[in-house]
């Protein structure tokens, strides 16, 4: 679970919004890009440099979409007949990205599809002139289809890796016929290039960076359900006991070890390997509940089913302590903090039959509630 996840729950906790609005933090971000475009061996052009940027948004947390914008200069290579010459090609596309795993995982493969168009200027500009063909070249259709992975580095920061293949259906640049009855050849028939009509695959790779933006949204909604509830409730006659609302965050990736922590145990050595991952989460536990300095936070341990119920219990006890002490000595104010508290093994949340259920069961709670 990471921080935008934590950020998201709070706020509903502390506005009492639908999951729906939650889903919409920090949906929009920024993907810049950069790589090489191995050309179609057919352009008769050297592997060039690729440069690109995006604006995607977060359809579901599975699916994003991105709006693409992308470059390469390619150089003629060196038997070509337009050697020292280069090829641009300036490409527009959609893209959708489906992501595998659960939202806030470290690592999340994805598959992509994209439909756009390439802009293409395979010669200069007083050869276009002289063939009456526009100045800036011509656009065709491309389709784009690849495989990547995404690391999430931090709520608002992640890396991205992929390799795409690239269809341009470019019938134009190396088409040698005539243009017209009469009329001299097509650039690609003066410089000697074969008849080529259709198309070409490049492969791209490339690594970047998105940067999510966002974080009105619950605050919006906030604001106007305050606001709506203040012109519709009638002055009150008696004081009103206030409505609490509660969000329960599973700290999700905190993973204890089977039968830990002992009495008298440490935290992190009672965490499952590697323990990096687990201390990560806390620590963007810690920074989310400073962000948000009302927020009142109920500690809760849990158990899987193995063993007796008077062990399990102690056993949930030293779990909630062991976050709760960690809470506390990384700046959060006691007095924001209730319990620990341990529940044993009474509030499952997945099957003790299997030991991916058990793990799941053996976690730590936090109880949210807006003051």
């Amino acid at each position: 679970m990471k921080r935008n996840t934590l950020f998201a729950l709070v706020a509903l906790g502390l506005s009492g919004v639908g999951v729906a609005h939650a889903q919409d933090f920090s949906s929009w971000y920024l993907a810049p890009r950069i790589g090489a475009d191995f050309s179609d061996k057919d352009r008769n052009t050297d592997t060039s440099l690729f440069a690109g940027i995006g604006v995607g948004t977060w359809v579901n947390p599975n699916l994003a979409v991105d709006f693409e914008y992308g470059i390469n200069n390619a150089d003629f290579s060196g038997d070509s007949p337009r050697a020292g010459h280069q090829w641009e090609s300036v490409q527009l596309d959609v893209a959708a990205r489906w992501f595998f795993g659960e939202l806030g995982a470290g690592w999340r493969p994805y598959v992509m599809g994209g439909v756009g168009a390439l802009r293409h200027k395979a010669y200069s500009g007083f050869i276009l002139q002289r063939y009456n063909m526009a100045p800036n070249g011509g656009w065709d259709p491309m389709a784009t289809v690849g495989v990547g992975v995404q690391y999430n580095m931090s709520d608002r920061l992640a890396f991205r890796g992929e390799v795409a293949a690239r269809y341009d259906h470019d019938n134009n640049t190396f088409d040698p016929q005539f243009n017209l009855i009469g009329q001299p050849a097509s650039p690609a028939a003066l410089y000697g290039f074969p008849h080529h009509s259709g198309g070409f695959t490049d492969g791209i790779v490339t690594v970047g960076l998105t940067y999510s933006f966002g974080g009105g949204h619950a605050q919006e909604v906030t604001h106007t359900e305050t606001q709506t509830q203040t012109q519709t409730t009638p002055p009150p006659r008696q004081p009103e006991q206030p409505v609490q609302r509660q969000t329960t965050i599973d700290l999700r990736g905190v993973e204890f070890k089977f039968d830990h922590p002992r009495p008298g145990e440490k935290l992190e050595p009672s965490l499952k390997a590697p323990t990096s991952a687990s201390v990560q989460i806390l620590d963007e536990a810690v920074d989310t509940l400073k962000r948000y300095p009302n927020v009142h936070v109920e500690v809760d341990g849990h158990t899987d089913s193995k063993g007796t119920d008077a062990y399990n219990q102690k056993l949930s006890e030293r779990r909630a302590k062991g976050v709760y002490d960690y809470l506390t000595s990384h700046g959060v104010d006691a007095s924001r903090l209730d319990g620990p508290k341990g529940f044993g093994e009474s509030q499952p949340i997945d099957t003790n039959d299997t030991a991916e259920g058990r793990q799941r069961n053996r976690r730590v709670e936090l109880k949210v509630e807006g003051q």
